[in-house]
């Protein structure tokens, strides 16, 4: 068995704390891991062999690091572009049979909760005769409230531990889903799948040849790139959009049921990331600096200060160094409609947040004027940024802790804490961490122009242009 994580999506439901550059996967939620990690983990056990990593382009760096921070080794696939899970997992499912094995193909999402890992351990196990028997197995989670959020799976016949797939049911209203919790014959859709490699392939050559087509030319040209497998661009561009169960599973006679009962959550809101929190004695699941008066049955989440609550009941107050949301915990799902807005009026706060993750380390856009702006740079351990130069800045660098390898034209300077350098407009330079611990670093950025796209690069050790 391999274990394929698709880790893309922008979880716009959790803004302003998970961004289009830094989505919900890769934060740390309800626990200490990042969701990503904790996925990680709960698969584990289930297979000796590496498994794969589904991401974007803008991703990938932190997916490597995130991998690195469990001591974990897997297939890091990047898609060139968007176009659902029905072109991804035929990517992994190519990859896996391309030297002549044929896996089965454990298929979930990065940012989904399980409780009760164990028992989702166990089913898939029970899953694995019917997958080996040459069925498409997808796990129905068994539902426990009237979700108007999840589509949903009505069972049919017995199959073996399953149950044959009667129906796909998109997302209800509330009087039908209250219908469906009722009857007991539907599942909530959970999105995990467990099939062989050449199953899915074979299905998908059935109902979606030209998905196929497009995705055996873009596995044509792989190459690896650092971490990362590549692959033909162009090709995968000209795929069509389309979900697996559009695909494939609403269309095959072999889609079996298999359900699981384990605490299962797509953390697809504020509201329900409340349900798996911790809450105090009055309700409240709270994070950070927080003081409340007066409040109950609300998620309140502080970032970077206090924040004082007096009143409330059932809402969802997030403080972030650039945005604060206060919401009514029931209308939480509109929040990805205000993400849609701040897109449509060119705002960046739909896609990153002051602080920025880079291959190399992160830096936090602490104040900014109309001629100058400060960041906090921090450099991971024997990270390096890229030789570059500018032309309407000049920088100056204080180091705050750690050692800096700074270089100026034909220059190198050792910096450590509470030493500084200037980098004039038009001078070649870089910034090293030579030594074991993060170096943390102030810049001053002065000029006419301080924008992000004014760098020429003259070599990186991470590929970018």
């Amino acid at each position: 068995m391999k274990t394929v994580i698709m880790a893309g999506g922008s979880g716009s439901r959790l803004w302003p704390l998970s961004r289009e550059l830094y989505p919900k996967q890769f934060l740390s939620l309800a626990e200490t891991q990042t969701m990503l990690q904790a996925t990680l983990h709960r698969v584990r056990e289930l297979s000796d062999q590496r498994p794969m990593v589904i991401c974007n382009e803008e991703h990938r760096f932190i997916v490597a690091e995130q991998l690195r921070g469990v001591g974990q080794k897997a297939e890091i696939l990047l898609e060139p572009a968007g176009r659902n899970t029905a072109p991804a997992i035929a990517l992994a499912a190519l990859r896996a049979c391309c030297d002549g094995e044929d896996p089965l193909l454990l298929v979930l999402a990065a940012d989904h909760a399980i409780e009760d890992e164990e028992q989702f351990r166990k089913q898939v196990e029970v899953a694995r005769p019917l997958a080996e028997e040459g069925d498409l197995v997808t796990f129905g989670i068994v539902a426990n409230a009237a979700e108007t959020g999840y589509g949903y799976i009505r069972r049919g016949a017995p199959r073996g531990a399953g149950y044959r797939v009667a129906e796909f049911v998109e997302k209800p209203d509330l009087k039908r889903a209250r219908t469906y919790l009722s009857s007991g014959d539907y599942y909530w859709n959970s999105g995990i799948f467990l099939f062989r490699a050449s199953r899915y392939l074979e299905e998908l050559e059935r109902f979606r040849p030209d998905i196929m087509e497009a995705c055996r030319r873009a596995m044509v040209e792989t190459y690896e790139d650092l971490d990362f497998l590549r692959i033909n661009q162009p090709a995968f561009v000209e795929c069509p959009s389309e979900s697996i169960d559009f695909a494939v599973m609403e269309k095959t006679r072999n889609a079996v049921m298999v359900p699981l009962d384990t605490g299962w959550s797509d953390v697809g809101s504020w509201s329900s990331l409340w349900q798996l929190c911790r809450k105090d004695s009055v309700g409240n699941a709270v994070h950070g600096d927080v003081m409340s008066q007066d409040t109950t049955g609300s998620m309140v989440h502080a970032c970077s200060r206090l924040v004082v609550t007096i009143g409330l009941k059932d809402m969802v107050v997030v403080e972030t160094p650039d945005a604060v949301l206060v919401a009514d915990k029931q209308r939480a799902q509109e929040v990805k409609g205000v993400v849609d807005e701040l897109r449509s009026q060119g705002r960046t706060e739909y896609a990153r947040s002051r602080e920025v993750y880079r291959p190399w380390g992160r830096y936090d856009s602490i104040d900014q004027g109309g001629r100058y702006q400060v960041k906090r740079i921090t450099v991971n351990p024997g990270a390096k940024l890229s030789v570059q130069m500018h032309h309407h800045r000049a920088e100056h660098w204080i180091v705050v802790s750690g050692t800096a390898l700074v270089r100026r034209d034909e220059e190198a300077i050792l910096l450590t804490e509470n030493e500084s350098t200037y980098i004039p407009v038009g001078v070649v330079h870089s910034l090293e961490n030579p030594g074991k611990i993060p170096l943390e670093l102030i810049e001053v950025q002065s000029g006419s122009y301080l924008g992000e796209d004014d760098i020429v690069r003259f070599e990186d050790k991470y590929g970018r242009n």
